[in-house]
């Protein structure tokens, strides 16, 4: 489809804006720690926005809706844990990486544990992130074309050439106040598809109130995929079905992984003082919560304005035979009215940029810091590896485009789970190998190795279960919880076997913290 003159203004003003915003703050640049750290002196409130923005990609901007359509509210639950997760983030991880000592999460597993555990987990992460980074790119693309009628090619070139322009000319400077204008858009904009929604609905937010509590679609309940009709999430412990309980161990397990990676790390380090960093994760967690339930909320909303406004698409959503996922693009270009399609679509495309832009500059920081400097070129000066450090972020930023590419010209189903399939049996283990190394003062290498490599066979059997290759004895949901007291468990038993030297492990565990006041 063409979309109005106006909404294409406010698609290339959005376009415009950021690129310069990207390359105005290039020029502050001067040197890596710049270029990946900033100058150290964001304030938290920036970087607590910055961290919002990164958590939420058009994936959520389409994704989390379309569930809360098509279900209830049930797959909310893990988000639930996420202030514990904050938490203990404030208390037990952010100091490990605020005394100085590391600018990288990798780096801590170096001084921990060796080298060859540093090297694996920065290896494991870069794969990760440009099969995350190319999967966001896709899946804009995907919807940018839907909305706008621009081809999905162009459409790749366009967000996700724009993104890497202004991530690799103005670094981590760039990522964090990108990601604070992106953030208020994609706000903004699910704002406004809530109020349209509400505004054109016979009795506005009582009705919607009313009768999505009436459907139980206020409600944790989840949808009987045999019936059709949504019945309650029980309560409990159980590795064989969803609860309550274990969907919020679930977010509480990927949530601390998430934690423990280089893009939080790497924001904890770009905080003025060890004060704002925690300032960051109050404003994370406040302000995340919130954000999710609009977005639930939203779907919700899309679904009793389509009980009084009837519609073949959504109908067609809610018998089972289109994807839920269809549902806000429909919306939003049937729906809205001409200049409100171009701030939405702008929101959606903030939504992902934000999250592609941080996922450059981590991946980049990780390649320079921890494998080209640590292990294939050591003794170079600072210009060149400044040098290095834009050329990672354009070698990101390509194969993150050229895998975008990838999934659209193959057969993306097949695609994503081999993708789902790589991430899950190779990155087994890491969150895992950090807990191990903080809340122990047992293990070297040789142990944590044993940890991953017991980590790798349990994902790859948990894959294999999910094809029925053999029989499916818990839910495949449970796979990271699971893995990672795998990998604890196995790791630790290992260190009685593999016998570790005595060591200074100083600022190294929770219970060798120096009397220093943090940086």
């Amino acid at each position: 489809m063409r979309i109005h003159l106006l909404d294409t203004i406010v698609i290339v003003l959005y376009f415009v804006f950021t690129l310069w915003l990207g390359i105005w703050v290039s020029k502050k640049n001067k040197n890596t720690e710049s270029y990946f750290l900033g100058k150290r002196n964001f304030p938290g409130w920036a970087i607590g926005v910055s961290f919002i923005g990164a958590m939420i990609s058009s994936i959520t901007f389409i994704a989390i809706p379309a569930d809360s359509f098509k279900t209830a509210w049930v797959r909310f639950l893990p988000n639930l844990a996420f202030p514990l997760v904050v938490l203990i983030s404030v208390y037990f991880f952010l100091p490990f990486f605020r005394r100085g000592t590391v600018t990288s999460a990798y780096e801590y597993l170096a001084l921990r544990f060796g080298p060859s555990i540093s090297a694996y987990g920065a290896t494991v992460y870069l794969v990760a992130q440009i099969i995350r980074t190319a999967t966001v790119v896709y899946l804009m693309a995907v919807l940018m074309a839907a909305m706008t009628g621009i081809s999905i090619e162009w459409s790749i070139l366009l967000a996700g050439g724009i993104t890497a322009i202004y991530t690799v000319k103005g670094g981590f400077e760039a990522v964090v106040w990108t990601d604070v204008i992106q953030t208020v858009i994609l706000v903004v904009g699910a704002l406004v598809i809530i109020a349209f929604a509400i505004a054109h609905i016979p009795g506005g937010l009582r009705t919607v109130i009313t009768e999505a509590g009436a459907a139980q679609k206020l409600s944790f309940y989840d949808l009987n995929q045999a019936t059709g009709n949504l019945e309650p999430t029980r309560g409990g412990f159980s590795f064989t079905e969803k609860t309550t309980i274990m969907l919020m161990l679930v977010g509480f397990t990927q949530y601390i992984a998430g934690k423990l990676n280089q893009e939080t790390v790497q924001r904890w380090c770009a905080s003025s003082s060890a004060r704002e960093a925690k300032k960051s994760m109050l404003v994370l967690g406040v302000g995340s919560i919130p954000i999710w339930a609009s977005f639930m909320f939203m779907g919700t909303c899309l679904w009793v304005y389509y009980q009084h406004f009837s519609d073949p698409i959504a109908d067609a959503i809610l018998a089972g035979t289109q994807k839920a996922e269809s549902i806000l693009p429909h919306f939003i270009i049937t729906a809205l009215p001409n200049g409100f399609i171009g701030l939405v679509i702008s929101a959606a495309l903030a939504a992902a940029m934000s999250t592609l832009s941080s996922g450059i500059n981590s991946a980049s920081m990780v390649l320079v810091q921890d494998i080209y400097k640590s292990h294939i070129i050591k003794n170079k000066g600072e210009r060149h590896y400044f040098m290095a450090s834009r050329l990672s972020s354009l070698l990101i930023s390509v194969l993150m485009i050229a895998g975008a590419f990838l999934f659209h010209y193959s057969n993306t189903k097949t695609i994503n789970e081999f993708s789902i399939i790589i991430t899950a049996v190779i990155g087994g283990g890491i969150a895992g190998a950090f807990l191990l190394g903080m809340f122990t003062r047992r293990g070297d290498a040789r142990a944590v190795m044993a940890g991953i490599l017991a980590t790798v066979l349990f994902s790859s059997y948990a894959m294999l279960m999910q094809f029925d290759v053999f029989p499916r004895v818990f839910d495949p949901y449970y796979t990271s919880i699971i893995g990672n007291i795998v990998m604890i468990g196995v790791g630790y038993g290992a260190s009685w076997i593999f016998k570790a030297p005595a060591r200074d492990l100083t600022n190294l565990t929770v219970w060798d913290s120096s009397k220093e006041s943090l940086v």
